[in-house]
């Protein structure tokens, strides 16, 4: 059976591997890499839970880590879109003082040479008491560049928006392919278990034969050899079953320590009836992540039209009113109003600077955006391919097992008569492991290919809430 990496399996779904997860997790990208973690929820219990399928994706929408930072990056969008609007929106302050102080007239030009004099008045005047009561309100009135920036936020808070839609459909396929390959995991385990009694059988009937001196001694070593790597087998993929466990546990935030088993019998996934010009009109028209790319050229497009309206004339309006005296007893009501006209002449590059920056920007933003609608199409593509190829691998897999373990049964019962060497029952061993190292990654390949062309159309988490009999 073919290995890939798990960020393969992740990204597409393909057929099941034998690379086990944890193994390959070294390889996985940073930006994959949160939705194998999870947040610990809950208290371990002494009793051994079953998990099924669903339970796992539930649990992996409220715990897992790439959702809830997806979530948390959402947040931050709203933080920093409200900032934006702050240039934009009033902006009021009140202030209260008192004040005692002592001033020198001369300081500021009173009775100074050649500066006014009032006769009688001293330079030096107080101490007395200033108090101050006032409110102020700053109000844009037209500026372009806050304005392109409040717009270009509330684009970023909608891609924001859409990547946590996204988080939430692929952390459905993280835990669902995770929780996959632990069961194929198991049935590997399984598998090599049976393998190694047959092998133990026969090398207890080699024995038996040699006794008997119906075989030679090659016989007996050649079953004891065998009997050696099947339990290595046996040893291996129990090993990697009980990783693949930790993995899933992980993933979908399972208390430090509980201990759980997994349910075989998965849900039965529609298999799309679609073509695949209708999957992709589809995924481009209902896949979060890439509408979120689209999102971030538009908010590019905004920030650079702020670039070109930071070199524009802006109006603002500036107002105080409050009462100022010796005292609150003797304050009088005094106010300002100021319309204040800022028009920028020269700025030392910086607005050439900015343009250059949101230029360069926007081209990113397409560019990303024109790579991922690529992605979706091959994505799309490669799903229709798997599905195809390991519908047909189950059928040639559920053939080729029950081929093998007929080869197996004659081979040992013509080893047993006499009439062979157990050369033949060896080889029909080693068939027969391939035959079911092939029947379990068709069986459960056959599932992710479904799996990852509902990923990749878009209609994953919908899926689920159908499964699950309604919205959750």
């Amino acid at each position: 059976m073919k290995a890939v990496l798990l960020i393969a399996v992740l990204f597409f779904a393909g057929a099941a591997e034998a690379q086990p997860p944890a193994a390959a997790q070294t390889q996985v990208p940073p930006s994959v890499a949160p939705f194998l973690g999870g947040v610990p929820t809950g208290t371990a219990t002494n009793a051994v839970v079953t998990i099924t399928v669903l339970d796992a994706i539930v649990r992996a929408l409220q715990h897992n880590l790439g959702v809830l930072m997806a979530e948390e990056s959402l947040g931050r969008a709203r933080g920093v879109r409200w900032k934006m609007l702050s240039e934009l929106l009033p902006n009021a302050a009140g202030r209260l003082s008192e004040t005692r102080q002592k001033i020198n007239l001369a300081a500021f030009g009173f009775g100074a040479p050649g500066g006014p004099s009032f006769p009688g008045v001293p330079n030096i005047v107080g101490p007395f008491n200033v108090f101050d009561a006032r409110v102020s309100v700053s109000q844009s009135i037209v500026d372009l560049a806050a304005l392109n920036d409040a717009r270009a936020e509330a684009h970023n808070v909608e891609a924001a928006r859409l990547m946590a839609l996204s988080a939430r459909d692929f952390v459905i396929n993280v835990a669902g392919t995770l929780y996959v390959h632990a069961l194929g995991s198991f049935a590997r385990a399984e598998s090599a278990r049976a393998q190694q009694q047959t092998a133990q059988a026969l090398y207890e009937q080699a024995l038996d034969l040699k006794k008997n001196g119906l075989v030679a001694g090659i016989d007996v070593v050649r079953a004891e050899v065998q009997l050696s790597t099947e339990t290595q087998r046996s040893t291996v993929n129990k090993n990697e079953f009980e990783k693949a466990k930790l993995q899933l546990a992980r993933a979908i935030g399972l208390p430090l320590g509980q201990g759980f088993v997994l349910d075989a019998n998965l849900p039965e996934l529609p298999a799309p009836d679609i073509t695949l010009e209708s999957a992709l009109e589809q995924a481009y028209r209902s896949r979060p992540d890439y509408q979120a790319a689209l999102a971030r050229v538009r908010a590019a497009e905004a920030t650079r039209r702020a670039a070109v309206g930071g070199g524009l004339p802006s109006v603002r309006v500036n107002a105080e009113y409050g009462d100022i005296g010796l005292s609150p007893s003797d304050a009088q009501i005094t106010y300002a109003v100021a319309g204040v006209v800022t028009i920028p002449i020269f700025q030392g590059g910086r607005l050439r600077g900015k343009l250059l920056e949101a230029d360069a920007d926007l081209r990113q933003r397409r560019a990303e955006a024109d790579d991922l609608k690529a992605s979706i199409y091959y994505e799309v593509r490669t799903a229709f391919l798997d599905l195809d190829a390991t519908a047909e691998q189950l059928k040639t897999g559920t053939r080729a097992r029950d081929l093998a373990a007929q080869q197996l049964t004659q081979a040992r019962d013509r080893f047993a008569a006499g009439v062979a060497s157990n050369i033949e029952v060896v080889q029909a061993q080693e068939a027969v492991a391939v035959a079911n190292e092939q029947y379990i990654a068709a069986l459960y390949g056959y599932d992710l290919a479904k799996g990852a062309l509902l990923k990749g159309i878009g209609t994953g988490e919908a899926t689920v809430r159908q499964l699950l009999g309604g919205a959750r």
